[in-house]
């Protein structure tokens, strides 16, 4: 008999749906209902008990296959018919930040959903082996952080208990010792950062991981900030960097340019519009100048800043201290 061009992820359902349904299914029957050989339906079978711990047994009283009582729980879960391009470079994501940790604490617990989820992305018809040579993620902005750091600052974030951290601030080049009550741990553009109260300044601020030289976890209760508040100071403006004012500002791309950038997201809250010259007009809040002027000079020559005024004559400086340089 020859297979049918049938996805082998969707017979392992139909599989686990004809015992559901039946309870005691037959092989000739499996054989009709699946419309594969023998050989094909034996190779299905060793995989669910084999890789994915399906309870499957050979009732020969019965004259079928069944589920083995009480083995359908928690160890069997089937992977999902179709990964999107977006699931793949989630699931292949969450792979690589899990294996960055490296050993540690987390290592008993991080292993088994490793494999996990080497099991989800592997099949048949595209083993994992290809997913490691063929699909790249370049991490080319991701900046190194002592591992050891993280589990006390997921603790304190989801415990509410406050932190004892030492900071380096790489403008300044100094390290201060603050006690922080932590909010929320953010993964931004490949790095991690954490949002807290920090009571020294007495306002809320974003760490980063990698600037954080120690992390000592206290048994005081965190202050606790409304959501409305860690919005409103923290997630208004533009990118990673905070501040107290906001103001929008309104760039101009040119047509050609516009191909690209009027793919992209730079901010929740922005608009978008084709002016009548051809050029794409952009419009984003911001709080803080320096990510925005950054993302600004990636696209020179084919930009133009319409306003405010200021933040066009800050980017014109940065660039006639590059000629400088250059």
């Amino acid at each position: 008999m020859a297979d049918k061009l049938m996805d082998r992820t969707e017979r392992f359902y139909r599989i686990e749906q004809l015992l559901v349904e039946r309870q005691v299914v037959s092989q000739s029957d499996f054989l009709r209902e699946l419309e594969v050989s023998k050989a094909t339906f034996k190779r299905d079978l060793e995989y669910l008990r084999d890789r994915l711990n399906a309870p499957i047994i050979w009732d020969r009283d019965a004259g079928g296959y069944r589920f083995e009582k009480g083995g359908v729980g928690s160890k069997f879960s089937l992977p999902g018919l179709w990964f999107s391009a977006s699931e793949i470079h989630a699931l292949l994501t969450m792979q690589q930040l899990l294996q960055s940790l490296g050993p540690g604490l987390l290592t008993p617990h991080i292993e088994p959903l490793l494999v996990r989820l080497r099991l989800l992305l592997d099949s048949e018809q595209v083993p994992l082996d290809t997913f490691d040579k063929r699909i790249r993620i370049q991490r080319l902005k991701a900046r190194s952080y002592e591992p050891e750091h993280f589990l006390p600052v997921v603790t304190g974030v989801l415990q509410k208990k406050r932190l004892i951290i030492e900071h380096h601030n790489k403008f300044r080049n100094e390290t201060t010792r603050r006690e922080v009550s932590p909010q929320r741990l953010n993964h931004y553009q490949e790095n991690w950062y954490l949002d807290a109260w920090c009571h020294v300044r007495n306002e809320l601020r974003r760490f980063a991981l990698d600037a954080l030289r120690s992390v000592q976890i206290t048994p005081q209760a965190a202050l606790d900030i409304p959501e409305a508040e860690l919005l409103a100071t923290l997630d208004t403006g533009y990118g990673i960097f905070s501040g107290a004012q906001l103001e929008w500002a309104e760039l101009a791309f040119s047509g050609e340019r516009a191909r690209w950038v009027s793919k992209e997201i730079w901010h929740p809250a922005q608009t978008s519009w084709e002016a009548d010259d051809g050029t794409y007009h952009l419009k984003v809040p911001f709080t803080d100048k320096r990510e925005l002027s950054m993302d600004i000079l990636r696209h020179v020559p084919e930009v133009s800043i319409i306003s405010p005024a200021w933040l066009r004559d800050h980017v014109r400086e940065i660039l006639q201290k590059a000629l400088v340089r250059l």
